[in-house]
């Protein structure tokens, strides 16, 4: 009787692995282009490296911290408030541990009773340290890690633009 069950048994393993991965080639092919658009964004932050802040500034020749969020996601066709109090609130509510590349930062800062907001773009995440771009006032776009104090400190929310 067992051997009787054993070749429609084999057919039916096959049929349900190949139907595994027909299912998980959609899934698969998603995922790789959700890796090249975070790449892609990401590299854009990058391309700004060392263009010196701006306030209001939305170009090579000088920018601030949500216009560099901006024109990096414009690359992606996602198109964001333009600034970093509005942009706070577009996207999905990330948590430390939740966080990955292409995902927002933002801080809230006080300075002499005034309250600010800044943005950045995490770029890497790692054991022991979490990089992100931003457009620092003082420094212009730089990468800095998100684990120092000064910065850990003040983060407000985490936000997924990318799914």
């Amino acid at each position: 009787m067992k051997e009787h069950y054993t070749p429609y048994l084999k057919c039916l393993l096959s049929i349900l692995l190949m139907a595994g991965i027909f299912i998980s080639a959609p899934a698969q092919k998603k995922k790789k282009r959700r890796a090249q658009t975070i790449e892609l964004v990401i590299s854009t932050g990058r391309s700004y490296m060392g263009t010196p802040y701006k306030w209001g500034g939305m170009s090579r020749s000088g920018i601030d911290c949500s216009g560099l969020i901006y024109q990096s996601y414009k690359t992606i066709g996602i198109n964001l408030p333009r600034t970093a109090r509005e942009q706070s609130k577009t996207g999905k509510k990330r948590g430390w541990e939740g966080i990955r590349e292409g995902d927002l930062v933002y801080f809230k800062f006080k300075k002499k009773g005034d309250k600010w907001y800044h943005s950045g773009m995490i770029t890497h995440v790692g054991e022991d340290k979490i990089l992100f771009v931003h457009a620092s006032s003082s420094k212009g776009v730089v990468e800095s890690n998100l684990l120092a104090d000064y910065y850990k400190n003040s983060v407000r929310n985490f936000r997924r633009v990318i799914n």
